[in-house]
């Protein structure tokens, strides 16, 4: 052994050649092979020879050239003998050089004597001796040959390698060797195309992996462990090689030479300029593997199976190199263009086969074409995916059930691949020239899902209808994936974003990453910059929008071609030029044929028009008659009508003829010609013409047709031969239009109303093969693609587009998880589609389509079956998983959907609550129920009378879906085995624990603002729900409720006043809901809820406090219930009392709550209110106004809001008692708030119901405002019903403003007498009342003194005048401004009919000008006066209309004795009428007098401050009064009416007399003072004039009454010197004037002598009237005679 190691010599290469030789020696037979023996031994003595010596040009390392073509002689003679035993060493040999890289240089044909190209084809041959050892010797040396990266086999010799080995794989001696062949063909593959991608020869590459390669073929060679076997050979080979090669022994490519410095070993300068030798290489070996794939692909060598082994070979060979190519087939156009030339033709032609392999290898092909080099094969996809996948697919009928299983399982793989399916959604769907491929993937999958339609008949068993169904079933919820992941990834979410739960179903082989399989990259890694394009969803939105409304066209058209055209130029699809519609007609695909004719045959004047340019489109130039009417035809066929018909080939013959002047002498020959042609065809290829037209018959019906002559014989001969051999095929319609999504699944109809709508008539074509008419219009379709350029590959990153996908998609996905989920029980079908449903609501809830995502939620709650657990399944369980899942996983983006969750959520606790036997909520609604009700559970189900229970048997009879409550009439008990059954279905709700519920308002922490709000609102819905229920209300959902607003709590500020406003208005409807229990249930629930909130001191310096407690204020101002008002009260006083320290706003709240409660109309809401009140307002009055100040109008408010209790005068006293606390308190400046709370404005505290009262204050500042509603409120008080009240709110309002009355500013004093202090006087028959009284009663019976119909008494009066000059008098200085409107009050005290006002006004005014009179000035004092005057002149205004109203009623004198007599004849509205103003007038004559007393009172006790211009005053309004005392007096007739009135009232007559005497004596009285003690004034005036006009008016009054009866005798019927004596009325008359007449006589008789002597003409004659008088008083004669004798008888004298 030692011996044969030492052979060979010194070089590398003879220690490897020696051992060989020597072997081959041994085992040579000596007699056959002795050259070949003596060639051995020696080169064994020359190799002792030899040393490593390199040589650039040779072959084998370390020798000379000559050296090595010697050494290698005996290893080619070896293999040249076909000897096993001898070929075995030589094969070994060959190998191990091959392996250590000691043979270099390029092996081609062109170099046929070169000694590497010996040795491949010698190895090569050594195949044919037909042993197995020696295939797998020769399949080992070969590859390692490739192997090497010194030895560069190319071009036919490369092909011949692999053909040796191809037919190693045909007729190898065992499956081993076959598989061996297989994996050697597939390593090479790898090999040359690894560097074909590198350009390099120094390259890595992959091993093959020998399991895969048995994956689709070849599965019956497998012998056991040949694949382990295979497999090792290769690794064997692969390794062997994996030896560092000498470095100084470098391949050297011919027509290269090396640089200094650069390694040649690479055999390839990467950039010079052309294509490198190896890759030309890889290129002509996948052109040959192409054309080795179509040799064998007529229809009649289908059954050759060598044949069949072979293309089935090349393809798999294929499938390996674009399995493993990588950007270089994208980069590179001649390899792309390989691609599209060579392989695709492949595949087209091999389409035709039924072969299932085949079509595997194809599909597979075109999974790898697809997924890596769409971006430059768009036109490829676009037809081969119709006609490989779509065809398959939407053949639901007769399937082969292989086939389609290999067509779902790669769409199942493409859709691994999210960005596939976006692009092929982008460059198909949304192309106008492209098929909508997703689209129909998607329609496919959903006929697949659903089966053959009923009735119809199919070839597939039920096991395999199941099947189809299922795969479908994934392969659709694998799309929804893809969207849904790629959707994440381009928001940037991630994988992580992925609901957990769901990859944890997936498999495991699916959670590989597809753009990592194999080591490769996907087409989405590299789009060429040449063909693609980046696209935004708006641009992609207008193309689909297009394509869309194009179909529409497309779809008229085929109907009524007239409306489609019109409809197309309408919408601007289709220009309306007629040049314009032909390109449409010819170049559109997807018009029916048929429809094209009858268009183009109409004899209206736009088709017309349209027919001629379609017709001259063509250009029939140089072509013969038969060849032109076939071109002619292609594109569309013949009408049926003979007229139309004939108008389309009259323009045909006509434009043939103008092509071809000289064809014929006329267009009317070819006119006829073109009718006997079609009439030939008919008959020539009609099966159902028995009687076929011969030749010479053709020729006779065509004669004299060419202006009377015949047409050559030969011609029409030749015409029918070509006719008759070629069938002249009109076009054909499509063969398969594409399905469309219908347009009604805009809601969910239900599982019917979805299987109405996607079952629709289905094209049914060949099962397996493509039949040859496709094949071949695809091939047209190729060459007519080749000559244009590859249209824009467009890729998208805006998730919009998503939109549009699911707007296709998500009708069919809908259809087929609910039938699949409704229909099957398999557990596996169940989940896959439940799965789907997720993936669906994850992709249209992100994406914000409402329609969509409410259907797959809806759809999933009613197939979770909690509405009818009877039935109830583990699918319905899985249901419920996958909706708590979804709420989960996908919260924050199911806005409205979340009430069918959140329903469903309900459902099961209350199924969970029954099956633990728990009593239901009801039970604690009821208001009378018996113990059994109170435990109803599982126990007691079986006893008879449980199942009477209707709660119990609604349940277990079930309801429809949107059922929320059951009926109160129940039609028929439940069976126990219906019992039985609902119990063992319960069990089943086990899986689903009540952690899992609670998790999911629990994760409501967790969603965003708009999340949360929606989730809250939908929760509400659902409480709403189960609280109105009739028959069985419940609080789940409303304890949910106050969990998550407590879960909820942290949250900002402006979303949580969100959430809480939706809890607000919800807690407000129940909290009024008509069933007592449930609100107050609903109200405690409040309670609890605010009592959290109240726990949180942070929130304290929000109003939020104020937020939450509006519902308390809502319900509690609304609610008819006192029950409920009463827990409010009990609720609001318990939170305040024990959290009072952290009540910050919250106090608007409460004081509102406690306002409504102090006007409420029991007494015990009342009382028990108040009583918080008065602890809140003694103990804890700092606290109100902690944090904001204006909560104090709150607190003043709400005092006010008690002290007006109707219950008790003790809770109204305190209340103003408080009220006065707070003015101190106040006016001490206790309120200190935050200076955050100082955010409103001076005017907002003060805002009062009555706007103007507001208004008033608006100049006051913030602190002092803070008293307005605290002094408004004691305003309003003091008209009070009850006297107490009316006392003490007087008393305290002005205690209030007089003793802090200092704080306040002059323009806040303007507010107060505005809105405080006038408003008081108003309602106690001020000016304004009366007034309105007067002017509006039309008759005493709708006149009332006051207008809120409380009177003052007279010390109420009197305490409000005082009262009031106490104020004005106290801060005169600051509100002096207000004189002129306090004396009008005052005024109009003194002017009211009561007494007591009137007495009050005088004492107030008169003390007013006591205390001031020395401080007013003269304009003051004018206002004082001015105000009388007006009071009195707006009396006596408003007086004298009431006297009209008694006009109408007769006098006495218009009645007789008998009448006047006879009181029952006395109309009773005119005695009423009489009475009411008998009444005002002794009312008025009390004002008039008190007016004139406090003017006289007023003019002597400051007669000193009183200027001329008071006086005038003071004289006009003396004189105004008297002249009307006198008016009134003299009315006889009114006098007459109220005399009788009183007679028949028995009541007393006004006193008008004494009302005129003491005017007029009080007038008297002041002039004659004036004229005394006032000179300088009585001068200025002419006050001695006045005097005179008084004293003269007065003596006629008193003459009227004392002569007027003797006067009126004297000029009638008696002689002048009679005199009469007087009547008893006149005797009582001349009396009460005595008085009057003295006071004048002793005025005139004071005159002086010059006055007396000036004024005695005018008064004279009344004095001697006088004395011829007959006088009641002895009085008045004794001052007439003191007249006459000091007066008269002096001047007389004189």
């Amino acid at each position: 052994m030692s011996s044969s190691q030492n052979l060979g010599g010194a070089t590398r290469c003879g220690r490897v050649i020696g051992p060989s030789l020597d072997k081959i020696i041994k085992n040579a037979a000596w007699r056959k092979h002795t050259f070949l023996v003596s060639a051995c031994k020696s080169v064994l003595d020359k190799l002792e020879t030899l040393s490593d010596s390199p040589d650039p040009s040779s072959p084998l390392f370390g020798l000379s050239y000559s050296d090595s073509d010697a050494v290698l002689q005996p290893i080619l003679l070896s293999l040249e003998t076909a000897y096993a035993k001898v070929v075995e060493p030589a094969l070994d040999c060959s190998f191990k050089l091959f392996s250590l890289s000691l043979l270099r240089g390029e092996v081609c044909s062109s170099s046929p004597d070169s000694l590497l190209y010996k040795l491949i084809h010698a190895i090569s041959k050594v195949c044919g001796i037909g042993e197995e050892s020696i295939e797998l010797a020769v399949l080992r040396v070969l590859l390692a040959a490739v192997r090497s990266p010194r030895i560069l086999i190319r071009g036919d010799c490369l092909l011949h390698l692999v053909r040796t080995c191809y037919n190693v794989y045909l007729g190898g001696f065992n499956g081993t060797n076959q598989i061996c062949a297989k994996s050697v063909l597939a390593q090479i593959m790898l090999i040359v195309f690894t560097r074909a991608e590198a350009n390099s020869m120094d390259v890595s590459f992959k091993t093959v992996n020998v399991n895969d390669l048995l994956a689709i073929t070849d599965k019956n060679v497998n012998e056991g462990n040949s694949v382990h076997i295979c497999q090792g050979f290769i690794n064997d080979v692969i390794t062997a090689g994996e030896a560092d090669p000498p470095s100084d022994f470098r391949l050297v490519l011919q027509a290269e030479a090396p640089e200094e410095g650069q390694d040649t070993g690479s055999g390839v300068n990467a950039e010079d300029g052309g294509t490198s030798k190896i890759r030309e290489d890889g290129f002509l070996l996948f052109k040959n593997l192409c054309k080795l794939s179509m040799k064998f692909s007529s229809q009649e060598n289908t059954d050759d199976q060598i044949l069949v082994r072979g293309k089935t070979l090349s393809l798999e060979l294929l499938k390996v190199i674009i399995d493993n190519g990588g950007p270089i087939w994208r980069s590179d156009e001649r390899f792309l263009n390989a691609i599209k030339q060579y392989l695709c033709l492949s595949l087209l032609k091999n389409s035709a086969l039924s072969v299932m392999s085949i079509f595997q290898l194809q599909c597979a092909i075109f999974t790898s074409l697809l997924r890596k080099y769409r971006s430059g094969m768009k036109s490829e996809v676009g037809i081969f995916f119709p006609m490989l996948v779509l065809r398959v697919l939407e053949n639901v009928l007769q399937p082969s059930f292989l086939q389609k299983m290999t067509v779902l399982s790669l769409l199942e793989n493409i859709c691994h691949d999210p960005y596939l399916i976006i692009d092929i959604f982008v460059n198909f769907d949304c192309d106008v020239e492209s098929p909508n491929i997703f689209e129909r993937i998607v329609n496919g999958l959903l006929k697949t899902a659903l089966g053959p339609p009923p009735g119809s008949s199919t070839t597939l068993t039920p096991i395999q209808d199941i099947t189809f169904r299922h795969e479908s079933v994934k392969c659709l919820v694998s799309i929804i994936k893809a969207m849904g992941t790629w959707m994440d990834q381009q928001f940037s979410v991630g994988e992580s974003h992925l609901p957990k739960s769901i990859e944890n179903e997936v498999p495991a082989d699916n959670h590989s990453n597809p753009n990592e399989e194999d080591g490769t990259t996907t087409d989405h890694d590299f789009h060429p910059d040449l063909s693609s394009e980046s696209s935004d969803a708006a641009t992609l939105e207008q193309r689909r929008a297009y394509k869309i409304e194009l179909q529409k066209g497309i779809t008229l058209f085929n109907r009524k071609p007239s409306k489609g055209i019109e409809f197309l130029i309408s919408s601007r699809k289709v220009g309306s030029s007629p040049d314009e519609v032909v390109v449409f007609l010819r170049n559109t695909t997807g018009l029916n044929a048929t429809m094209i004719g009858d268009y183009l045959g109409e004899r209206e004047e736009f088709p017309m028009k349209v027919m001629h340019a379609y017709v001259d489109s063509f250009d029939f130039k140089e072509k013969n008659f038969g060849e032109a009417i076939r071109f002619f035809l292609r594109g569309f066929r013949l009408p049926g009508e003979a007229q139309k018909i004939d108008r389309i080939m009259e323009k045909f013959a006509e434009r043939f003829c103008k092509c071809n002047p000289d064809s014929f002498s006329s267009a009317d020959t070819a006119y006829v010609l073109a009718y006997s042609v079609i009439m030939l065809n008919t008959d020539a290829h009609n099966i159902m013409v028995k009687e076929k037209m011969t030749k010479a018959d053709f020729i006779r019906n065509n004669r004299g047709i060419d202006d009377g002559k015949d047409l050559p014989e030969e011609y029409l001969g030749g015409l029918y031969d070509q006719i008759v051999k070629n069938e002249i095929k009109m076009s054909s319609d499509s063969s398969a239009p594409e399905s469309r999504q219908s347009n009604g699944l805009n809601k969910l109809l239900g599982l019917d109303g979805i299987l109405s709508l996607v079952y629709w008539t289905q094209t049914e074509e060949k099962a397996v093969g493509a039949n040859g008419l496709l094949i071949k219009h695809i091939q047209e379709k190729f060459r007519s693609n080749s000559g244009k350029s590859e249209s824009a590959y467009h890729v998208v990153t805006d998730v919009a587009i998503l939109r549009f996908m699911v707007e296709v998609s998500w009708g069919p996905m809908l259809a087929a998880f609910s039938v699949t989920l409704d229909q099957s029980d398999d557990r596996l079908a169940a989940v896959e589609c439940l799965r789907g449903f997720r993936y669906a609501v994850h992709v249209t809830a992100v994406m914000g389509m409402q329609t969509q995502r409410d259907a797959f939620v809806t759809s999933m709650a009613k197939f979770t079956n909690l509405h009818c657990a009877g039935d109830m399944k583990q699918k319905n369980v899985d249901a419920v998983k996958a909706i708590i899942s979804i709420a989960i996983e996908d919260g924050n983006h199911l806005q409205d959907a979340w009430e069918h969750i959140l329903t469903c959520l309900s459902r099961i606790e209350h199924l969970q609550l029954l099956g633990e036997g728990a009593p239901s909520d009801a039970s604690y609604f009821a208001s009378s129920e018996t113990e059994e009700k109170k435990a109803l559970g599982f126990p007691n189900l079986k006893k008879k009378g449980a199942l009477q229970n209707p709660v119990m048997m609604a349940v277990v009879r079930g309801g429809s879906y949107d059922s929320s409550a059951i009926g109160p009439n129940v039609p028929a008990l439940v069976r126990q085995d219906q019992i039985n059954s609902f119990i063992a279905n319960l069990n089943l709700l086990d899986q689903i624990g009540s952690f899992q519920l609670n998790n999911v308002y629990a994760h409501s922490q967790r969603l965003k603002t708009e999340a949360i709000v929606a989730f809250v609102k939908a929760l509400c819905k659902v409480s709403m729900s189960e609280l109105q229920s009739p028959t069985d209300p419940r609080v789940f959902s409303l304890t949910k409720l106050v969990e998550i607003a407590h879960y909820n709590m942290n949250r900002i500020r402006l979303v949580w006043s969100r959430i809480w406003s939706i809890l607000s208005d919800f807690f407000v409807s129940v909290g009024l809901s008509e069933n007592l229990s449930v609100a107050i249930f609903v109200m405690d629930s409040l309670r609890q809820l605010s009592m959290k909130f109240l726990e949180r001191e942070e929130l304290a310096n929000y109003n939020f406090q104020n937020e939450f407690l509006r519902p308390f204020v809502i319900v509690m101002q609304k609610s008819s219930s006192a029950e409920i008002r009463e827990l409010i009260v009990r609720c609001i006083s318990q939170m305040v009392l024990s959290r009072v320290s952290n009540v910050k706003s919250g106090w608007k709240s409460v004081f509102k709550v406690f306002t409504t409660a102090a006007a409420d109309e029991r007494k015990n809401i009342v009382l028990l209110a108040f009583e918080t009140m008065e602890k809140i307002v003694r103990e804890y009055f700092s606290y109100i106004t902690e944090t904001e100040a204006t909560t104090f109008t709150d607190c003043v408010r709400c005092l006010i809001t008690f002290t007006n209790s109707k219950f008790t005068s003790d809770v109204s006293l305190n209340a103003i008692a408080f009220l006065r606390f707070c003015a101190l308190k106040l006016a001490d400046g206790g309120l200190v708030w935050n200076e955050k709370g100082r955010s409103s404005s001076p005017g907002t505290p003060i805002i009062d119901d009555d706007a103007s009262n507001s208004q008033n204050f608006m100049d006051a500042d913030e602190n002092i405002s803070y008293w307005v509603p605290l002094l408004t409120g004691l305003s309003k008080l003091t008209s009070d019903s009850r006297l107490a009240i009316r006392k003490s709110s007087l008393e305290v309002l002005f205690n209030i403003l007089k003793d802090h009355g200092d704080l306040f500013s002059r323009t806040f004093w303007i507010g107060v007498f505005s809105s405080v202090i006038y408003p008081i006087f108003n309602s106690v028959g001020g000016e304004n009342d009366l007034l309105s009284k007067d002017e509006h009663s039309s008759s005493p019976s709708t006149f009332s003194p006051h207008s809120n119909g409380a009177s003052w008494d007279g010390e109420t009066s009197a305490m409000a005048a005082q009262s009031l000059v106490d104020l004005f008098v106290s801060f005169f200085i600051v509100i002096r401004c207000q004189l002129s409107s306090v004396v009008s009050l005052l005024a109009g005290l003194i002017r009211s009919p009561a007494q007591g006002p009137t007495v009050a006004g005088i004492g107030a005014l008169l003390r007013l000008a006591d205390e001031l009179g020395g401080r007013f000035s003269e304009n003051e004092w004018k206002e004082i006066f001015l105000a009388v005057k007006e009071a009195s002149s707006l009396t006596l205004s408003s007086f004298m209309k009431i006297l009209r109203t008694i006009d109408d009623i007769p006098d006495e004198e218009t009645l007789s004795d008998q009448d006047f007599s006879n009181e029952d004849d006395v109309d009773e509205d005119s005695l009423q009428t009489v009475s009411y103003v008998v009444s005002r007038t002794k009312s008025h004559i009390t004002v008039q007098l008190q007016v004139v007393q406090v003017v006289t009172d007023l003019y002597r006790i400051h007669q000193q401050s009183l200027l001329a211009s008071h006086v005038t005053l003071i004289l006009e309004i003396l004189s105004s009064i008297s002249s009307h005392a006198h008016q009134l007096n003299s009315d006889l007739i009114l006098q007459k009416k109220v005399r009788r009135a009183c007679s028949i009232l028995e009541i007393s007559e006004p006193p008008m007399l004494h009302f005129e005497n003491d005017t007029h004596q009080n007038y008297l009285d002041i002039l004659q003072d004036l004229l005394t003690y006032n000179p300088g004034v009585s001068l200025e005036l002419k006050i001695e004039s006045q005097l005179i006009t008084v004293c003269v008016k007065i003596l006629k009054m008193y003459l009227k009454c004392t002569l007027f009866e003797g006067a009126e005798l004297e000029e009638t019927r008696q002689p002048k010197n009679w005199i009469l004596p007087m009547g008893a009325a006149s005797k009582e008359e001349a009396a009460a004037r005595s008085p009057l007449v003295v006071a004048v006589l002793k005025a005139l008789r004071g005159l002086k002598r010059d006055s007396f002597k000036r004024y005695a003409p005018i008064f004279f004659p009344l004095l001697v009237d006088l004395v011829r008088s007959e006088h009641s008083s002895s009085q008045v004669p004794q001052v007439l005679s003191t007249v006459f004798q000091t007066c008269m008888g002096p001047m007389m004298d004189g």
